[in-house]
């Protein structure tokens, strides 16, 4: 017998894992490494970078040795840490560094498959002659089982590459077809116009029908058909499967593009437009239903679960029934909740096929929804299996259950995480879950009424699975010191105290621990109870915490009681009187039900005990306690991240401390050492256009020490006061101070108001502080940078006039994150003190223990505790002097006043460019000097 074709067919198979087969993250035969004798220790080949990467204009050096590094990480499936600063082009290195490696993966991938296709069909494949039966029965087994997997891996692709070229053949058509379908509307609007009032007000009462929001508030339901559970037959329940399109739909190798919000996201867009790539590159955007959502009667209930469940309800057609037995079948014959207008296949089909023939942002998606009157929400979904680049928030691919509701799949695929200076807190955030009493209390008065009034038409199956959620509530309850079927506002726990615990202690102390959590969750998940109680509390507003007897109560609980009353229906089918968006809020927080909140709460519990803790805070009031579980592992949520991807890339801006995220992130999940590949580069600037100066004393000699203890000394924000005042004596246009806290600045501004500090520096800049609200940011911003820009045109010729303008701003904040100082709006960042977070949190202790106990102390002897205590300030003074310096030409200074930036583990964690650069000054005198000199060479080099 002849010999097999194995390299042929060893090729292919190395193939089908690499695009088919789940939980794959090993290589293809695109892929370098290989796996030595010792399994945990994989060796990496010498990858080949290509001599030159597309890009808009001459990269930089540091762009050309960032695209290298990025290329070789994906090639082979390392885990990448990438710290480039703000103004160097990061995005459009990840851009064009990742398309061109995926380009050339597709173009390696389609050349492969068509040579060993070709060698498949030519070739006989046989066998060796063998003496041994057993031998031959061994090969006969191994041949069948490669030749079943070559005849997969051809047939997916032979799939894809169809996919692929019907979206192709319809660029052409499809434009036109469109023209077509608007030209035709128009054509039909101008026909209504000239049409009889009569036929007009029929038209209108039509489209009312269709798209009024009729059902959404849940009074148009069959006698509540819709909020009874439906039979809950067995705890073994096999999953739906899926339709035939959706087990047919295929995915490519792509690139999960992924950031902190929707407009960093449209921005990365945008800059992909920008791109050599922008032409060819599929690229889709998801969002939540509060983004995307165009149905306005949906959109108007603001609520994110609201919106969630509108959606849900209105995706049923008009004409589905339930089977009915008995005398429900007799009844109900009202108008069911409209089906969504916008919710048509082959609607969201056509926009699925528009967003892969051109790149659009979040707004222009948006927009192609409502001319083409299909829902962006699903539709961009529908588009992840072809798209090349699929960018999302953050919640979307770190949360499991959301990344699977989405569709998301990351199997051999590429993970872009932008923006993850605070990724570690992101995840421990977004799986961490607090309940307060309030919420305890109205979910179990919901649930309980929800029993008593369709107790009669439940299973009994179902009738068990409520009362076991009603005996978790009660324990939850008396866990925290209340008790069921009492108002919060009559019930008083004592003393405010604070206790921290293992969540197998808590589930022992409320006595759960004898129940099976698992089985509840299922139900709730199957039997959707949160979504069926969510509707009684909107329908019915009587389903409330608040008990029928009439009681008095004081504060907030009043204010609600009253709306309740005036919001109140005549009859329980007729809408609530028309009120104030205000008081619509409010009535949207207290009718929701808060059952799916706690399900997250419940479903944490089930975590390893090792991975969290539970914060049970009491309060005076039950209603203001609480309990939160903590997450205190975040490598345990990203591990299926890191399993999953073939390579995960993390880059940012300011990336130190780099040894946090090795060590809580990558190692805890498992990562070997050498499968992580850093690169940190500096900036762009001239090392003369930066000037960073940190200083331990002020112009009287006064040393500058921020600490708890002595930074409200009188003495010292005097000292503060006059050294800003000498900075902006000499540094022009705006200059950006940042202050600890809130607390802390409005502190230091109510001293200078008295001391004259504020309107001695208000003679050369005019001062601004960050507001504490969102809305009122934009405003401040817009009225800082006029402020400049008229201060700069003013200032030429006159010797009194205003140089610039002052802004002061909170770690943190509003401002310290997203918000560009460049050019002459931040010509000096000023740091005051170290923004050390409060020791005495719970909660920071518990994860300072934590760290101690499961990770070994530095070289150095300084507990990880500690470590981490001193990365959470420095990682918020990195992004706060991260703020200046946005391009190439841009210039700066930073001023670090705290005698503590002379030390050696507080410098060592600033970014590398920033780092190298820092002077310390023992004399004010000396930094003023220092800082008089750098203006003076930048406006001689200017003139």
């Amino acid at each position: 017998m002849d010999d097999f074709d194995d390299e042929g067919d060893d090729v292919l198979a190395s193939l089908f894992y690499n695009d088919v087969l789940p939980n794959q993250n090993e290589h293809s035969a695109n892929d370098v490494c290989s796996k030595p004798k010792d399994q945990n220790l994989p060796v990496y080949t010498e990858v080949k970078i290509p001599d030159s990467f597309p890009f808009p204009f001459e990269p930089y050096n540091i762009q050309k040795n960032f695209m290298a590094d990025l290329y070789q990480c994906l090639e082979q499936g390392k885990i990448g840490i990438f710290e480039s600063p703000t103004g160097t082009g990061k995005s459009l290195s990840l851009i064009c560094g990742a398309l061109k490696w995926l380009k050339d993966l597709q173009e390696k991938q389609r050349k492969e498959l068509e040579a060993l296709t070709t060698d498949n069909k030519e070739n006989t494949v046989t066998d060796k002659v063998d003496n041994t039966e057993l031998d031959w029965v061994t090969e006969f087994v191994q041949k069948k089982e490669k030749e079943e997997k070559l005849k997969k891996v051809i047939s997916e692709h032979e799939l894809l590459k169809k996919q692929e070229s019907k979206v192709k053949e319809r660029k052409s058509s499809f434009r036109g077809k469109v023209k077509k379908r608007k030209k035709m509307e128009d054509e039909f609007d101008e026909l209504i116009k000239g049409a009889a009032r009569e036929i007009q007000e029929a038209f209108n009462s039509e489209i009312d029908k269709v798209t009024s929001d009729v059902g959404v508030d849940g009074h148009t339901v069959n006698l509540d058909e819709d909020l009874i559970v439906q039979d809950y037959n067995s705890d073994d329940e096999k999953h739906d499967e899926k339709s035939d399109e959706e087990e047919e739909e295929c995915h490519i190798t792509k690139i999960y593009y992924c950031s902190r919000t929707h407009s960093q996201l449209s921005q990365f867009v945008r800059e992909v437009v920008k791109s050599p790539y922008g032409d060819d590159t599929r690229v889709v955007s998801l969002g939540s239903r509060q983004n995307l959502c165009i149905n306005e009667s949906v959109k108007k209930l603001k609520s994110i679960s609201l919106i969630n469940d509108a959606c849900l309800d209105m995706q049923k057609s008009k004409s589905e029934k339930r089977e009915e037995t008995g005398e429900a079948k007799t009844k109900r014959r009202k108008k069911r909740t409209e089906k969504c207008p916008y919710y048509r296949q082959e609607g969201m089909n056509e926009l699925k096929e528009e967003l892969l023939l051109e790149v659009k942002d979040m707004e222009q998606i948006v927009a192609k929804g409502k001319e083409m009157k299909s829902c962006p929400f699903y539709g961009t979904r529908y588009g992840i299996p072809l798209a090349e680049i699929v960018a999302l928030p953050y919640n979307l691919l770190l949360h499991k259950a959301t990344r699977e509701a989405c569709g998301i799949k990351l199997e051999g695929n590429i993970v872009l995480i932008d923006e993850a200076h605070n990724l570690l807190e992101t995840i421990n955030n977004i799986h961490s879950v607090e309940v307060t009493g309030s919420q305890l209390l109205r979910a179990h008065s919901q649930l309980t009424q929800y029993e008593d009034r369709y107790r009669s038409r439940l299973k009994a199956k179902n009738l068990m699975y409520i009362r076991q959620i009603l005996f978790v509530l009660s324990c939850l309850l008396r866990s925290i010191g209340g008790k069921a079927g009492t108002p919060g506002e009559k019930q008083f726990t004592g003393r405010a105290e604070t206790k921290m615990c293992t969540a197998n202690n808590f589930l022992f102390q409320a006595k759960l621990d004898n129940l099976n959590l698992f089985k509840i969750l299922q139900y709730c998940k199957k039997s959707m109870i949160s979504r069926k109680l969510n509707g009684f509390a909107e329908k019915y507003s009587n389903a409330e915490i608040a008990p029928k007897e009439e009681t008095k109560v004081t504060g907030n609980a009043g204010v609600l009681n009253f709306l309740r009353e005036i919001t109140k229906p005549e009859s329980s089918q007729e809408a609530s009187p028309t009120v104030t968006p205000e008081l619509k809020s409010v009535e949207n927080v207290v009718l929701r039900s808060p059952l799916m909140h706690i399900e997250g709460f419940l479903q944490a519990l089930t975590n390893a005990d090792s991975d969290g803790r539970i914060v049970v805070t009491k309060q005076t009031m039950l209603s203001q306690s609480s309990m939160k579980y903590l997450l205190l592992n975040p490598a345990v949520h990203f591990s299926d991240v890191l399993s999953a991807a073939r390579s995960v890339i993390v880059a940012g801006g300011t990336m130190q401390p780099i040894s946090e995220f090795k060590d809580q992130l990558f190692h805890s999940a498992g990562v070997h050492p050498t499968r992580l590949l850093e690169y940190s580069c500096g900036h762009v600037i001239p090392e003369d256009n930066l000037l960073a100066l940190s200083l331990g004393s002020g112009p009287s000699g006064y040393h500058l020490d921020f600490t708890y203890q002595s930074r409200e000394s009188r003495k010292l924000l005097d000292e503060l006061g006059m050294l800003i005042q000498n900075v902006c004596q000499v540094v022009p246009g705006g200059v950006i101070c940042f202050f600890p806290s809130y607390d802390y600045l409005k502190l230091v501004y109510s001293q200078w108001d008295e001391t004259g500090f504020t309107q001695r520096i208000a003679r050369k800049k005019r001062v601004f502080q960050e507001p504490r609200k969102s809305g009122q940011v934009d405003q401040v911003l817009a009225e800082f940078s006029t402020c400049i820009k008229n201060s700069s045109v003013a200032a030429t010729g006159a010797t009194n006039s205003l140089t610039g303008a002052l802004l002061f701003c909170v770690v943190g904040g509003k401002m310290s994150e997203g918000i560009n100082f460049s050019d002459e709006l931040g010509r000096c960042v000023i740091m005051v003190g170290l923004p050390y977070p409060n020791i005495n949190s719970p909660e920071l202790k518990e994860k300072m223990n934590y760290l101690n106990a499961n990770f070994k102390a530095g070289e150095d002897g300084r507990q990880p505790g500690q470590v981490h205590y001193e990365n959470l300030c420095m990682k918020a003074v990195n992004q706060s002097i991260g703020r200046a310096i946005r391009h190439k030409g841009d210039y700066s200074s930073i001023l670090l006043l705290d005698k503590r930036y002379s030390r050696k583990n507080v410098t060592g964690k600033l970014p590398t460019w920033i780092g190298k650069s820092l002077q310390n000054m023992d004399k004010f005198g000396q930094a003023m000097s220092r800082l008089s000199k750098f203006f003076a060479s930048k406006k001689a080099s200017l003139d």
